[in-house]
């Protein structure tokens, strides 16, 4: 994927303006917005989010995912945002340990359509969307050579034309994430780093 050029004159030579400790908490941000698509079932998202990234791998971090996830099988990428701070440290719980580099918060301008929210249960359902299968376990099966449900979440999604998906923090409910199947190429939402 092509990464666009940063906007900010203050970024780094990746084009990345990291945020610092003070930074994470002095600055406060809205939550993005979702609008409904009419008609149709899925949404669009427009906003500032924000990815926490190994400082090694920082001028990758608009490639999405380096490794299997939740939302992305092996070879097919996903960007995974969180929509708040306190997103991406309740995300942060599930994915380190105490061998895990510090990690980095990155900051991005975010506007895409075509966006699945798994919130809206009753609408994933008439769609065939198995929500709870996007929430289940997923690592067990991947090491044991299965399908995760939440990797068949992903397909029915793309076959219904979505380009992510809107996933609720299983660490702290209230909280979300985006999750970015496509993005920063013609026909799909941008991703701009701030």
């Amino acid at each position: 994927m092509q990464q666009p050029e940063s906007r900010s004159s203050a970024s780094t030579r990746s084009g990345f303006r990291p945020q610092t400790q003070r930074e994470w908490h002095a600055v406060h941000d809205s939550e993005p917005a979702v609008q409904r698509d009419s008609p149709g079932p899925f949404c669009s998202v427009r906003g500032t989010f924000y990815r926490a990234v190994d400082p090694a791998f920082r001028g990758e971090a608009l490639n999405g995912s380096r490794s299997e996830g939740r939302f992305s099988p092996r070879n097919n990428p996903a960007l995974y945002l969180s929509a708040s701070r306190e997103g991406v440290a309740a995300a942060m719980l599930a994915h380190t340990d105490s061998a895990s580099p510090d990690r980095q918060v990155l900051v991005f301008d975010v506007a895409a359509s075509y966006i699945a929210d798994l919130r809206d249960t009753a609408t994933m359902a008439s769609l065939g969307v198995d929500v709870d299968g996007a929430a289940a376990p997923w690592q067990d099966h991947v090491a044991a050579g299965r399908t995760p449900t939440s990797w068949k979440v992903r397909e029915t999604l793309l076959e219904l034309g979505a380009q992510g998906l809107i996933d609720p923090s299983r660490k702290r409910p209230g909280l979300w994430h985006l999750t970015l199947f496509t993005w920063n190429q013609p026909g799909a939402g941008s991703v701009l780093p701030r």
